[in-house]
């Protein structure tokens, strides 16, 4: 991490802390912030990789990805994605991430890429809306929810 990003992270760390202490809410560190955004990176290289046991690491035991609930679920999905896509590739930015009561709120914008198309093309483009929870293992996800943008008219 370069200077100028842990100065960023921990001047945000330290807006959020203030923020967090007035709404009685947990504060999050430069570290947790460093550790969420990792893991955003952490969820897209699993899934992209073709590994579901990894992916589904990023979540809670019983933790959910829009109707699938709790591990078992979570690794069944991704092994059907992963079977329908392989030359995708996630790009997510604009990742917001916000103390709540349960740990953080987190955003991100969300690319979705056909990489194996020739030139590559956007396959979808939304937004996540994710619930995070520090573990013993660290940040984990409780719970991600994906809004796809609507399609253009016309």
């Amino acid at each position: 991490m370069t200077g100028t990003t842990r100065i960023l992270m921990l001047a945000s760390a330290l807006m959020m802390t203030t923020s967090a202490n007035a709404q009685g809410q947990r504060s999050l560190t430069a570290d947790d912030l460093a550790e969420i955004h990792n893991l955003y990176a952490h969820y897209n290289l699993m899934l992209d990789g073709g590994d579901a046991e990894g992916w589904a690491d990023t979540f809670v035991e019983d933790g959910s990805f829009g109707n699938n609930q709790g591990r078992s679920a979570i690794v069944a999905f991704a092994e059907g994605f992963i079977e329908a896509n392989r030359n995708t590739r996630h790009w997510n930015t604009n990742i917001r991430i916000t103390p709540s009561a349960e740990g953080a709120a987190g955003t991100a914008y969300l690319m979705l890429w056909n990489v194996g198309a020739r030139p590559h093309s956007i396959v979808l483009t939304g937004t996540y809306e994710d619930t995070l929870v520090e573990t013993p293992d660290g940040w984990r996800f409780k719970s991600r929810r994906v809004r796809v943008d609507p399609a253009a008219d016309g």
